[in-house]
């Protein structure tokens, strides 16, 4: 894998993507954007996460960061990812309106038994491409 492709500066300033697996459009509906939304402003007040900018499409996530605390990025990431996961999940399974809960319910809990390392449902999917944007070439 490229070196473009891995957190190696654990100070450095990093753009990632990742996406909801089979980039199936779930940030269509608001309260799943304001879940999101609620994450990112904990990981700032909280775990040490200094953000950039950040763009919530339907359905994947574009997001620069960087990490102020002794916590490497890609741990942080993932946790935030796990939150994130477990409570979009949750908040599927509550939501009485949902048109969609099965579907999504099903396609989640199917992406899950593919990977050996997920219980209950599959919500990210595992790569998130970090770039660290380390110069002005890099950023453009």
């Amino acid at each position: 894998m490229s070196r473009n492709y891995k957190f190696h500066n654990p100070e450095g300033l990093y753009f990632v993507s990742f996406a909801v697996v089979g980039w199936l459009d779930v940030f269509t509906r608001n309260e799943y954007k304001d879940l999101l939304l609620e994450s990112l402003e904990f990981c700032q007040n909280s775990k040490g996460m200094e953000i950039h900018a950040w763009c919530i499409m339907t359905n994947h996530v574009h997001l620069i960061f960087r990490n102020t605390e002794e916590q490497k990025p890609e741990l942080l990431l993932g946790d935030f990812k796990r939150f994130t996961s477990r409570s979009v999940i949750k908040a599927i399974q509550e939501n009485p309106k949902e048109s969609r809960k099965e579907f999504l319910l099903d396609y989640f809990k199917k992406e899950a038994e593919k990977s050996s390392n997920t219980t209950n449902f599959q919500f990210w999917s595992h790569d998130n491409k970090p770039i660290e944007l380390w110069s002005n070439e890099v950023i453009q």
